[in-house]
């Protein structure tokens, strides 16, 4: 079975590739750069609680206590000389990660290279791309033209995407939403560990609003809204603004240590379409959004967990028009409506004075809509849910409301795991293909091999080894908002599918077969692989092949061959892609200028 190929080696194609090669999924990442990010401590991200989640547990850093990675201790917004909202985070309300890209990007890629099924091609821009009833085939310039053979392929490549172009979709949307000066410089400021809001500065000068967020070191990143069409901001100017900021805020200015600046412009756009036959968009290749506090890289990242697990499971199984299709129908809705709730917020935020600044009360309202976007809370900064998702069983008599609603995010409490250690939720996560949560309160107090024969748990854990793909049974103490011997169906990327009054194992079948898109029909045995490495070879295991455009069953693929017949990438049996060189100096192109979709002379497997 060809690899999956990734277009673009920023973080969400890092990410990506690392959580297919958790579900044994070989991946080829085509990075068009020499495969190293520029230090750029200006150039940061903010993870919320569940995104910071998914890329320590891939990349294995926990980069708030790294040198470079800092999580806030508060949150405090500011108009004029009037403190307007401060909050404490703690466990109940979990402080968002601030770390500079390069320092993320380099901890995924030190993982990458501890990783046998992820191969990255540096210096390889995509330039070529054709689908074929079993696969498809890129082509990339470079030091070696090669063209490269792949099951499906993921465009992580940008706001610019070559997949996007390549494949004729439309990116609509707004430009220049809004534009911020930027430096980084270590200094102290009089709120240690706090990240800062601070509307209409009394100082000259200060501009209409200015963002003080800490990084680890006593580094912190400055932002200030500029007019969004304005002059351009020079070097002296940008050094003048961080004097009368820092002299506004410390009643002088006090010594400080200018690292980096920058100018940073937000642009809202959704590609009209995600998928397109084996094809996918993620990132800012689908979508840009950041205006009004909210992070774009958050929504990247969920958007590789969304899809990490559905693409291993067409690797696997094979591919189903329900299950694929899905990822488009959750994440665009998602987005847009993170897009729409920025878009009416800006003319009350951005509108300047006329009546709403007379109105009680407007200034609170404001500053606390700006808040939940930088902190991860509301409509601008929450987690999306996937209510209307295709992947949604249908309610039942069985089914019960709990604090998490269906297709939300679950939350992540402690649970006992099958080796008997306690640990997150979260930590679970992408491991298996499904979890199952029973909310049983007690159990921490017993040794887990006499509660494991108790009670309901023989007729839960059987029930559990008969759904249709591998799951991992927990048990928690507790849910919010759930009675004990509640029984929750958790998707690989955290959304919850369903709550079940007790164990009720036809509904727990039928909740699993939805939420796999009625893709996998087998036996767990069946679905497993040995030693965590590459999927065990078996007569009739890999996925029939999909129509380029609609996913339709076809003929078997034609495993290690380009589309003319000739050894293509395909698999070196160690789970890595091999590669073949162009053989024309002109553009790498085999004889004939591109693949040709004559027959395989490769005899088919049977089917299954």
């Amino acid at each position: 079975m060809d690899p999956v190929i990734v277009v673009g080696a920023g973080p969400v194609g890092l990410t990506l590739a690392l959580a297919l090669a958790r579900h044994s999924v070989p991946t080829v990442v085509l990075d068009e750069g020499p495969g190293k990010e520029e230090q750029r401590p200006a150039r940061t991200v903010v993870l919320r609680e569940d995104t910071a989640a998914l890329v320590e547990r891939l990349s294995g850093s926990s980069f708030g206590g790294s040198d470079a990675g800092a999580r806030w201790s508060g949150w405090r917004s500011m108009r004029r000389k009037q403190v307007m909202r401060q909050l404490t985070f703690s466990d109940e309300m979990p402080s968002p990660l601030h770390v500079p890209q390069h320092v993320l990007t380099g901890a995924l890629r030190d993982a990458i290279a501890d990783e046998r099924l992820v191969k990255i091609a540096v210096e390889s821009k995509l330039d070529t791309l054709e689908q074929d009833s079993s696969g498809l085939t890129a082509h990339t310039r470079g030091p070696k033209d090669t063209w490269w053979r792949g099951s499906y392929l993921v465009g992580c490549d940008g706001p610019r995407s070559t997949v996007r172009k390549l494949l004729d979709i439309r990116f609509p949307g707004r430009t220049a939403v809004e534009r911020h000066a930027v430096a980084a410089l270590r200094t102290e400021l009089p709120w240690p560990g706090e990240a800062l809001l601070h509307r209409s500065p009394p100082w000259p000068g200060g501009g209409p609003e200015v963002t003080a967020r800490p990084l680890a070191g006593g580094i912190w990143r400055i932002d200030w809204l500029l007019p969004p069409r304005g002059d351009l901001v020079t070097p002296d100017a940008l050094v003048a603004r961080v004097r009368e900021t820092l002299s506004g805020w410390c009643g002088a200015t006090p010594p400080y240590d200018l690292l980096d600046t920058g100018v940073h412009t937000v642009h809202h756009r959704l590609a009209r379409r995600w998928r397109v036959g084996r094809c996918f968009l993620a990132g800012d290749a689908a979508h840009l959004l950041g205006a009004l506090g909210t992070q774009g890289l958050d929504e990247s990242l969920r958007d590789a967990d969304n899809l990490a697990w559905k693409l291993a499971l067409a690797w696997h199984h094979g591919p189903t028009g329900a299950l694929l299709d899905s990822y488009q129908t959750e994440r665009r809705a998602a987005v847009a409506a993170r897009l729409r709730a920025a878009d009416q917020s800006l003319p009350l935020l951005r509108g300047g004075g006329g009546l709403r600044s007379y109105v009680p009360g407007a200034a609170r309202g404001q500053d606390a809509l700006l808040t939940d976007g930088h902190v991860g809370r509301g409509q601008l900064g929450a987690p999306g849910a996937y209510a209307e998702s295709p992947l949604s069983p249908g309610s039942s008599d069985s089914t019960v409301l709990v604090a998490t609603e269906p297709g939300a995010p679950v939350v992540d409490v402690g649970v006992t795991a099958p080796d008997g250690a306690v640990v997150r939720l979260r930590d679970r996560l992408g491991l298996s293909q499904l979890l199952v949560v029973l909310v049983a309160p007690g159990t921490v107090v017993w040794d887990r091999r006499h509660w494991m024969k108790a009670g309901i748990m023989p007729r839960l854990a059987a029930a559990v080894t008969a759904l249709p793909c591998p799951a991992e049974l927990l048990v928690a103490e507790s849910y919010p908002g759930a009675a004990a011997h509640t029984v929750l169906l958790v998707r690989p990327d955290g959304h919850l599918v369903a709550a079940l009054n007790g164990v009720r194992p036809a509904e727990l079948y039928a909740a699993a077969e939805a939420a796999l898109g009625k893709a996998v029909r087998e036996a767990p045995e069946k679905g497993r692989t040995k030693g965590g490495g590459a999927p065990e070879e078996r007569p009739g295991s890999g996925p029939k092949n999909a129509d380029a455009a609609h996913g339709k069953p076809g003929s078997e693929p034609r495993e290690g061959r380009a589309a003319d017949g000739k050894p293509g990438t395909g698999s070196n049996g160690d789970g890595t892609a091999r590669e073949t060189p162009g053989t024309d100096p002109q553009g790498g192109r085999p004889a004939g200028g591109k693949p040709d979709a004559g027959p395989s002379s490769e005899p088919k497997r049977p089917s299954p």
